[in-house]
C-alpha cells in the first residue's frame, strides 16, 4: 500500500547458511580436493587417496562455508547478501570437472613417479573412478555429520537469543557448541572407544601366532623354571622369546661353537603394575644368568610388545649367542594407537626397565660388567630414550643405542634435530660434528661426518619418506623444514606443503608406512646390522659377515 514502509529483507540465520549448500563452501571443497591429489611421502592406493580427498573436500567446504557466514555476519544489516546466480554455479561445476580431471591425471603420474622411486607396482587411470567413489562417500558422510552439528549450533543460538542480542548469541552459541563437542568427545566418546579397543586387543593379546610354541629351554621366559608363565607374555612377547637363531645356526655361521642366546620378557599380565612388570623382567634376567653375558640389550617395545627381530638376531649372530635380551610389554594396543594415547605408559615403561637393569649392571665389579645397549623402533624409540636427558647422557650411561623410525614425541631426537649443525638438513641432520650420535637413512651414512666418534655410539635410523617420523600436528598450519630444504633421497621434488592437506596426506601415509620396500617409509631392516656393527665393533666382525647375515634377517611385521 502507498506509504507503507517495506520491511528489510530478513537476514538468513547461521543455521540456514549451514543447512543449505554454500557456494563459498563448494569453492573451498574444490580447492582442497584438487590439492589432495598432490604427492606426499608414500604411494597411496585408490582407497586411501579417496579417503584423503573426501576428507580434504569436507574440510574445504567447512572452511569456505564458515568464511561465507563470517562475511555475512560482518556486513551491515541494511544490506542484504546477494546469492550467486545460476551462471556462477554452472561455472563452478565446469571448472571443478575440468580441474579434477586434470589433477587426477597428474595424481596418477606423480604416484607412478613415486612408485618407480621406491620399486612399487605402478597404478593406471582406472584408479580414478574408484578414488572419486570413495571420496564422494567420505565427503557425504562428513557433510551429514557437519550438518547435524550445525543444526545443534543453530538450536543453541536460537535459545540464547531469548537472553542476549542476536550477534552475541551467534558468537556465544558457537563457542558453547565447540566447548560441549570437545567435552563430549574427550569425556564420553574417547573413554568408551578406548574401553572397546582395550577389550578387543586384550582378547587378541591372548592369541598365539601359528608358528610359535612354548620354549623348552630354561634360558627363555615362559620355559622351564621361568618365573613368568607362557600365557602371561602376550601374543608378541611369546613370539619374541620363541624366535631367533638356534645354537646350530650360530655355530655354522661363525665357524666356532656358539652359546644359546638368552631372551627374557615380561608381559602386561605378568604383574598388576608397570613397575611390577619391569621387576618381573629383571628377575628373569637374573634367573637366566643374563648379566653374565657379553651383551645385555634392553629392548623397548611398541605398546603390544612387538620388537623388530632384526635388532635381536643381529646381536646374537655378532656375539655368537653370548647375549641377553630383556624387554617388557606396557599396553594391549597396537603401535599406532599407543602412539596417540599411551605415550605416558611408554615413557614409564622405558624408564623403569632401563633403570632397574642399569642398577644391576652397576652393582657388578667393573671388570665383569656386560656391555649395556638400548634399542627401539617407532614408539619403542620414544620409550628407549625416555630414561635419558640428552644424547651425551645416553653415551655416558650405555655402551651404545640404536633407535629407528623416531616419532615427533621423541624429545631427545627433537632437541638434537633442532640443534643440528648448520647446513645439515632436518631429514638427515649432523649434531655436534657427530661426536656422540649419527643420523642415517642407510648404512652409507654411518661415516657421515668424517670426524672422530670415540664415545659410546648412538645411531638414529630414519628415512626421509617415513610418515611416522615426520607426522606432526603442526603440519596443519606450518611448513616443516624437511619440505623447505632439499628433499630427501626418496621424496619427490614435486612434493610441497599445503595447509591442512599435507597433514591429511601424511596421516594417511601412516596407514601404509610399512607397505613399501626396506629402506623406505617405516620399513627398517638392512641398515640395522650395519649400525650395530659400527656402534659395538664386535671382535672379528667384518662387513663381509654383515652381507652374509642380511638374508638371514627378518623384521617380522
Amino acid at each position: 500500500m502507498p506509504g507503507t514502509k517495506t520491511s528489510p529483507t530478513p537476514r538468513r540465520t547461521m543455521r540456514q547458511h549451514f543447512t543449505s549448500v554454500s557456494y563459498g563452501g563448494m569453492v573451498g571443497a574444490m580447492l582442497l580436493l584438487l590439492a589432495s591429489a598432490t604427492p606426499s611421502l608414500l604411494p597411496r592406493g585408490w582407497f586411501f587417496q579417496g579417503v584423503v580427498s573426501g576428507g580434504a573436500a569436507a574440510i574445504g567446504y567447512a572452511i569456505g562455508a564458515f568464511l561465507t557466514w563470517l562475511a555475512r555476519f560482518m556486513v551491515s544489516r541494511d544490506e542484504p547478501w546477494r546469492r550467486p546466480q545460476r551462471f556462477w554455479w554452472w561455472a563452478l561445476a565446469f571448472i571443478a570437472v575440468w580441474d579434477a580431471t586434470l589433477m587426477l591425471y597428474w595424481y596418477v603420474r606423480w604416484q607412478n613417479d613415486l612408485r618407480d622411486l621406491m620399486g612399487v607396482e605402478r597404478i593406471g587411470l582406472r584408479a580414478i573412478p574408484e578414488i572419486l567413489g570413495v571420496a564422494l562417500i567420505v565427503f557425504l558422510l562428513l557433510m551429514v555429520i557437519g550438518k547435524a552439528w550445525s543444526r545443534a549450533v543453530g538450536a543453541v543460538v536460537r535459545w540464547l537469543r531469548g537472553f542476549v542480542p542476536p550477534r552475541m548469541a551467534s558468537v556465544a552459541g558457537g563457542a558453547i557448541a565447540v566447548g560441549l563437542t570437545v567435552a563430549l568427545v574427550n569425556g564420553v566418546l574417547v573413554e568408551n572407544v578406548m574401553r572397546v579397543l582395550n577389550s578387543t586387543f586384550s582378547a587378541a593379546n591372548d592369541e598365539t601366532k601359528a608358528d610359535v610354541s612354548a620354549p623348552t629351554s630354561p634360558l627363555r621366559s615362559g620355559g622351564p623354571d621361568s618365573t613368568v608363565s607362557w600365557d602371561s607374555l602376550g601374543r608378541e612377547g611369546r613370539s619374541n622369546v620363541a624366535d631367533g637363531p638356534t645354537v646350530a645356526q650360530l655355530t655354522r655361521f661363525n665357524g666356532v661353537p656358539a652359546m644359546e642366546p638368552i631372551r627374557v620378557f615380561a608381559g602386561l599380565d605378568s604383574a598388576p603394575t608397570l613397575e611390577g612388570v619391569a621387576d618381573a623382567a629383571v628377575r628373569e634376567l637374573e634367573r637366566t644368568g643374563g648379566l653374565n653375558r657379553k651383551i645385555v640389550a634392553v629392548g623397548s617395545t611398541t605398546g603390544s610388545g612387538w620388537l623388530n627381530k632384526g635388532y635381536i638376531d643381529s646381536l646374537e649372530y655378532m656375539y655368537n649367542g653370548d647375549t641377553a635380551l630383556v624387554s617388557m610389554q606396557y599396553s594391549y594396543l597396537p603401535s599406532w594407537i599407543s602412539f596417540l594415547v599411551d605415550k605416558e605408559r611408554a615413557r614409564q615403561a622405558g624408564m623403569l626397565l632401563f633403570e632397574k637393569v642399569s642398577a644391576r649392571v652397576r652393582a657388578m665389579p667393573e671388570a665383569h660388567r656386560p656391555k649395556l645397549v638400548v634399542f627401539g623402533e617407532s614408539l619403542g624409540s620414544f620409550a628407549g630414550e625416555s630414561p635419558f636427558g640428552s644424547v651425551p647422557t645416553i653415551a655416558a650411561r650405555t655402551d651404545g643405542a640404536l633407535f629407528t623410525g623416531p616419532t615427533f614425541n621423541n624429545q631427545l631426537w627433537l632437541d638434537t634435530t633442532r640443534n643440528r649443525d648448520a647446513g645439515s638438513p632436518e631429514w638427515l641432520p649432523i649434531f655436534g660434528d657427530g661426536q656422540f650420535a649419527r643420523f642415517i637413512a642407510d648404512e652409507g651414512d654411518l661415516v657421515r661426518p668424517n670426524a672422530p666418534w670415540d664415545h659410546a655410539r648412538v645411531v638414529y635410523n630414519q628415512h626421509a619418506s617415513d610418515p611416522i617420523t615426520w607426522w606432526n600436528p603442526s603440519l596443519l598450519f606450518r611448513e616443516p623444514d624437511w619440505l623447505k630444504e632439499k628433499r630427501g633421497r626418496d621424496v619427490l621434488h614435486s612434493t610441497h606443503w599445503i595447509p591442512v592437506v599435507t597433514f591429511l596426506q601424511v596421516s594417511a601415509d601412516m596407514a601404509v608406512a610399512v607397505d613399501v620396500p626396506d629402506g623406505h617409509g617405516h620399513h627398517y631392516l638392512r641398515s640395522i646390522p650395519y649400525a650395530w656393527a659400527k656402534i659395538l665393533q664386535p671382535p672379528g666382525w667384518t662387513d663381509e659377515k654383515t652381507r652374509r647375515l642380511l638374508p638371514l634377517l627378518d623384521r617380522d611385521f
